[in-house]
């Protein structure tokens, strides 16, 4: 089985062209378990699989370390694009190429350094903010509305969190602190809170800095992987979240562990995606 490995500001994963192999009976979220292990596997922060579509110019899956299936993957899908374009499965229309994902259709559109893919852009969709469409339970006694929530307390191990929630096709949860990203206990609470009984899907958990007029830093605890190095719709979330709570004003840079996303969100509307995306190697899967 060949594969490629690109990431997307650190972000990886392993991508796998299955078009012309619809007869495999492959256990994907097994093989992304197994693939993923960056001790006794390739290592990544899951697979991505290429497949045909019917609404689309082509479709993606991705499966995180823990073989769960995510709706959509920010940075994945940028590099998802390059994979197609480079190597001429697909060729962007005028407005991109369009993508088939769990959440929609998105479309991306690549950006080059002469002529190579080297960044892209992409449309994520517009933000669901309400709960229900999150989804998370909140307590029926807290009074809060049917819209946006962007200040709901849960103490988690004795800490204190004041949680925005946001939807990008995938459930997020952000947290704005004064304490350094890089302080905040992110592997003990991480989990705590991806599995925290008021997020049925589990959530993504984004902990975030302010450090100047359109600049935030942040950490992010990916459903399904743990922390990562990126994460493009938690960026998305972020962004989201700052601008309601009046943080930051239209486009931001999100500096994460392995590099810097662009987001831009008018506070209507679709939410823009901007980043790197690399390829690694390619290689051959023989287990």
């Amino acid at each position: 089985m060949k594969f490629t490995k690109m990431h997307g500001a650190g972000n990886d994963y392993l991508y796998i062209d299955v078009r012309d192999h619809d007869d495999w009976s492959t256990d994907w979220p097994r093989l992304s378990q197994i693939m993923s292990d960056r001790h006794f596997g390739v290592g990544a922060d899951g697979i991505i699989l290429i497949e045909d579509s019917g609404i689309a110019d082509l479709k993606m899956r991705m499966f995180n370390t823990d073989g769960s299936e995510g709706e959509m993957c920010g940075n994945g899908i940028r590099c998802f694009a390059k994979y197609a374009i480079d190597r001429g499965i697909a060729s962007p229309a005028s407005h991109g190429l369009e993508v088939e994902t769990l959440a929609g259709v998105r479309t991306v559109v690549p950006i080059y350094d002469g002529d190579r893919i080297v960044s892209a852009r992409v449309a994520m969709g517009e933000p669901l903010l309400d709960p229900d469409d999150i989804p998370v339970s909140l307590d029926q006694q807290s009074g809060y509305p049917k819209g946006p929530v962007t200040g709901y307390p849960l103490a988690v191990d004795g800490m204190d969190l004041s949680l925005a929630f946001v939807s990008m096709g995938n459930p997020h949860a952000v947290t704005f602190l004064e304490q350094p990203v890089g302080e905040f206990p992110l592997h003990t609470i991480g989990p705590k809170v991806e599995h925290h009984s008021m997020f049925p899907n589990r959530v993504n958990f984004e902990t975030v800095n302010v450090t100047g007029p359109g600049k935030l830093t942040a950490r992010v605890w990916e459903r399904g992987s743990g922390e990562t190095l990126a994460c493009g719709t938690g960026a998305c979330a972020i962004a989201v979240a700052a601008r309601l709570l009046g943080l930051a004003d239209g486009k931001v840079d999100i500096t994460l562990p392995g590099g810097t996303l662009t987001v831009d969100w008018d506070g209507e509307g679709e939410v823009y995606l901007e980043g790197p995306a690399e390829e690694v190697f390619s290689g051959e899967w023989l287990g």
